[in-house]
């Protein structure tokens, strides 16, 4: 069975969008799938909810935390939500095939990698805490980033799990593992927030309600129906059908009706399946066999599958456009970057390469970030085109039709730049990664370096084309020499690495 893990940390940084995005570009790059990506200005935060496989997820979570670390000052930070570091907090959440057991360990020894490689306070939270009063983010956040500060060197109730206890501009980090929670929403037929104060009431645990619910009175939105939040931390001990029970029966003593609810973000299948299996009254030992859970539960193909990419080769010789060869560009390096992840993963487990093993680990995810952002822009292809055609296509005879369209044009040749000109630039990041799996990866499989050297090579070249050609089309003549400085300074810097990759593989292979 697959292993899944959630994991949804938070950044001290909402409104410089260049910090934000490295972020999330450091994030990509180690193989997961970034799920939602959520900046609060106002609060000067964001969330990145991701998942993948627990190495992944790890790697993952590390260089978010330190991409934070590097651009993001607390000394100088402000904003309205308790905070104790650039990155504040790392939740770690099993989904599929993954204890809780195994996310404490995970939280553990990525807390512990923190502190050690970042200089880091860390402090272990949630089921991960080893303190029973750490249990809880707040006691950990008490006094946010300044109280912290002043005290993590000498109140010892306050010493961090991980590193060290002072505290530099990168503050402090939570680590700690979860379960999924659910954030469910009841929308009354009544605007009296004091209804929806009362059923809230009925909910939280905090003031006798439900064990692992708390609620709070929202004031009527577009609707005009007050509103209550309850945050239920352990849908499986209580279920959602209790939560909706308890507040139609609370809300009906004050005259009022639960008019409809709604669940804020993305839900755990099993949660919407054990409701439907209670409400059915479904056998409590044979759990929804769901085609979705059986796909996702399936293990890897068949080993004599087809995985040839037939269709695509065949789309490429049609008579269409598109895919064309920004398209086969983007693929090509796509493929380099997965035998530099190969060469890694070849190595990886080796006791021969036991001094590379962190490196090729860091190396691997790397490469898997970039084969599906390549392959992301292998297929945004055809939307440039069809952006181009849509803009000469657009009616032309007055003054105003004509402006709009020189400026769709514009636009659309833009687009037509930065695609392969983002293919030229992870294609460069890409043959960096064949440069090393060439230079310390498995001597089995340094051929397979440096097959990826030459993809890489091949890519680069290829969308210096598509650049170059597009480029002619630009007004703005200045903004056009900026982009062919660019592009000539990736296909350099692409060429010298491949003939590095080549000449390193050659002198392996000699022995």
């Amino acid at each position: 069975m697959r292993q899944i893990v959630e994991c949804a940390p938070n950044f001290s940084e909402g409104r410089r969008q260049d910090v934000v995005d490295a972020i999330v570009r450091a994030i990509e790059e180690c193989g997961v799938r970034v799920l939602a990506v959520s900046s609060d200005p106002e609060r000067n935060r964001t969330s990145v909810r991701f998942i993948g496989d627990p190495d992944a997820v790890s790697r993952a979570a590390f260089a978010g935390v330190a991409a934070a670390a590097q651009d993001i000052d607390m000394a100088e930070h402000t904003g309205d939500y308790p905070r104790i570091g650039a990155c504040d907090v790392v939740p770690l959440v099993p989904l599929v095939g993954v204890t809780m057991d195994e996310c404490v360990a995970l939280a553990g020894r990525l807390g512990e990698r923190i502190g050690g490689e970042l200089g880091l306070p860390v402090y272990l939270y949630g089921e991960a805490a080893t303190r029973p009063e750490r249990r809880d983010i707040g006691a950990v956040r008490e006094g946010e980033y300044e109280g912290l500060k002043g005290v993590i060197g000498t109140d010892s109730s306050r010493a961090p799990d991980f590193g060290p206890a002072e505290m530099g501009a990168g503050g402090a980090t939570a680590v700690g593992a979860r379960w999924p929670f659910v954030v469910y929403t009841l929308v009354l037929d009544t605007a009296d927030v004091d209804v929806a104060a009362a059923v809230a009431a009925a909910l939280d645990h905090g003031s006798g309600g439900l064990a692992d619910v708390s609620a709070l009175a929202r004031p009527p939105a577009e609707d005009g129906g007050a509103r209550v939040e309850a945050r239920v931390t352990r849908p499986d001990t209580t279920p959602l059908e209790r939560v909706l029970a308890v507040a139609e029966v609370e809300s009906a003593a004050h005259g009022a009706a639960v008019r409809k609810a709604t669940l804020d973000g993305l839900v755990p299948q099993s949660v919407l399946a054990s409701a439907a299996a209670r409400r059915l009254k479904l056998a409590a030992d044979r759990p929804p066999q769901t085609i979705e859970r059986a796909l996702l539960e399936s293990e890897t193909p068949d080993a004599e599958e087809d995985v040839l990419p037939r269709g695509y080769v065949s789309a490429v010789s049609s008579e269409s456009p598109t895919p064309g060869g920004d398209s086969a560009a983007a693929v090509t390096a796509s493929l380099g970057a997965a035998l530099a992840g190969m060469v890694a993963a070849l190595t990886i487990g080796q006791p021969k390469y036991a001094d590379v093993e962190s490196a090729m680990r860091d190396l691997r995810g790397r490469a898997s970030g970039l084969q599906d952002a390549l392959l992301e822009l292998a297929a945004a292809d055809s939307d440039a085109y069809e952006k181009f055609t849509a803009a000469t296509g657009m009616p032309r005879g007055t003054a105003e039709e004509n402006d709009a369209r020189r400026e769709a044009i514009e636009l659309a040749v833009r687009a037509a730049i930065e695609s392969p000109l983002d293919v030229m630039r992870r294609g460069v990041d890409m043959l960096r990664l064949a440069k090393m799996a060439s230079e310390s990866g498995n001597l089995s499989a340094v051929g397979d370096s440096g097959v990826a050297g030459y993809l890489g090579s091949a890519a680069v070249q290829g969308a210096s084309l598509s650049v170059e050609s597009n480029v002619v089309g630009l007004r703005d003549l200045e903004e056009g020499d900026r982009y062919r400085r660019e592009a000539e300074h990736l296909l350099r810097e692409a060429l010298e690495l491949a003939a590095d990759i080549d000449r390193t593989v050659r002198e392996r292979m000699k022995g």
